[in-house]
């Protein structure tokens, strides 16, 4: 199967007759509710992960979805894929190689970085004002590059590094606050979480393991854990970093509560045609009528598979929801649950497939009036080989786009080394 768009059929155009669609509209969000598992945090399923049939009716109690016990280090990233990628960087095997070397020629691994913590880091809308957002999310991809470093040379200076950077900040830090405070944890709490896991369970020497960990739970997961109703990249990347902190913790609890979250969000940020002639939407979410849908998915009003809540805004916010999509994927997978082979992989390789063809390609008049915002970034590498490479899809337009832009490295957010770590990754 391709990742391209059918186009042997017109695109999906919701009818809307005034009056009695919304009606039909919230009834049939009823029974999806309940039939597809459409279901707020703090429910009860009987389904498995990956399924989108036979959910029972809601209760009061998440649905269990963590393993028995935790699999370290398992963040994003597992020893054994750790392991395929230190033997190619060693025997100097592109893109591996050449990644590396990106990696290791980037700030966040200078060895002279001195971390910059602040008790309280505020964020407005697009970080203004910006009142140590950057230093936070800096000295995170920072920690996790130098956890990185360590495990493929062995060289403990970067152990090290990372471990004074995450001191740094978990003696200081207490609170984000204003209106990107939720994002910006995310953001930063996603990498530290990576970081973390890498270095207390290969590296081990750390006696502000337990300072660490207090932090991401007392100051992290307070704000991110309660999801989010803005735009769904914001969700996403809460849940990648709420699951990666639960993973740290070994706690099941968040684990259930942050995947479950999870897997309400996907379905409601990717479109796919079985969903009907509307999007999906997370209930709550106060979108009650075909217009209000239309309008949360900025104007776009016709559907194919892997249009995304946020193609008609522009692609870079398309591409953090994507992201986290896939590296909470992997964290699953790595966990025992192999989402990408439910409907989370389908949703995720079609939103690959659509976003890296218009990326190349002029879009046509049904996507966003035939006006988009480019800018994908560094994005591809996590879901392309999970999809394209270990399962074997045909995704022609995500492959020429990873393939043209590796080795991808950092958006400067929470996104890094994707080609160093996945690449035609076996593991």
């Amino acid at each position: 199967m391709s990742d391209e768009p059918a186009s042997n059929r017109p695109p999906r155009t919701p009818r809307a007759r005034r009056g009695s669609f919304p009606k039909v509209i919230g009834l049939l969000a009823l029974v999806g509710a309940v039939l597809f598992g459409l279901l707020p945090a703090g429910t009860t399923t009987a389904a498995e992960p990956g399924s989108e049939r036979g959910r029972s009716a809601a209760s009061d109690e998440v649905r269990p979805l963590a393993p028995a016990s935790f699999t370290h280090p398992g963040v994003l990233v597992s020893e054994p894929q750790l392991d395929f990628v230190r033997a190619r960087v060693q025997a100097g095997e592109q893109p591996w190689a050449a990644a590396f070397d990106q990696m290791m020629a980037s700030p966040f691994a200078d060895q002279n970085r001195q971390p910059t913590p602040r008790a309280v880091v505020e964020c407005g809308s697009y970080s203004n004002p910006n009142h140590g957002c950057t230093d936070e999310r800096e000295d995170a991809i920072a920690a996790y590059t130098n956890a990185l470093a360590w495990y493929l040379t062995q060289d403990a200076r970067y152990a090290e590094k990372a471990i004074q950077l995450m001191d740094a900040w978990s003696a200081v830090i207490t609170d984000h606050t204003n209106s990107n405070a939720p994002l910006q944890t995310g953001w930063a709490g996603a990498s530290w979480a990576r970081a973390a896991e890498l270095i207390k369970h290969t590296y081990g020497d750390w006696p502000g393991a337990g300072a660490f960990a207090n932090m991401l739970r007392n100051v992290y997961l307070p704000e991110i854990i309660g999801g989010s109703n803005s735009n769904g990249n914001w969700e996403l990347t809460m849940m990648e970093a709420a699951v990666g902190i639960a993973v740290f913790l070994d706690d099941a609890g968040v684990y259930d509560q942050a995947m479950n979250r999870f897997l309400n969000r996907v379905p409601a940020f990717v479109y796919l045609e079985s969903d009907g002639e509307l999007p999906r939407t997370v209930p709550g979410s106060g979108l009650d009528t075909p217009q209000e849908i239309i309008n949360y998915w900025h104007g776009q009003s016709t559907f194919v598979n892997g249009v995304t809540q946020e193609t008609c805004r522009d692609f870079t916010h398309t591409g953090y929801g994507l992201a986290s999509i896939a590296h909470v994927a992997e964290t699953s997978r790595i966990q025992g649950e192999d989402l990408y082979t439910g409907h989370v992989g389908e949703r995720l390789r079609h939103g690959l497939g659509l976003q890296t063809r218009y990326e190349r390609e002029a879009p046509p008049s049904w996507l966003c009036g035939g006006d988009i915002t480019r800018g994908l970034g560094p994005v591809t590498e996590v879901g392309f080989n999970a999809m394209g490479n270990r399962l074997g899809h045909a995704m022609t337009n995500t492959q020429a786009y990873t393939e043209s832009t590796r080795p991808q490295g950092s958006n400067w957010l929470f996104v890094a080394w994707g080609t160093l770590t996945h690449a035609n990754q076996p593991n």
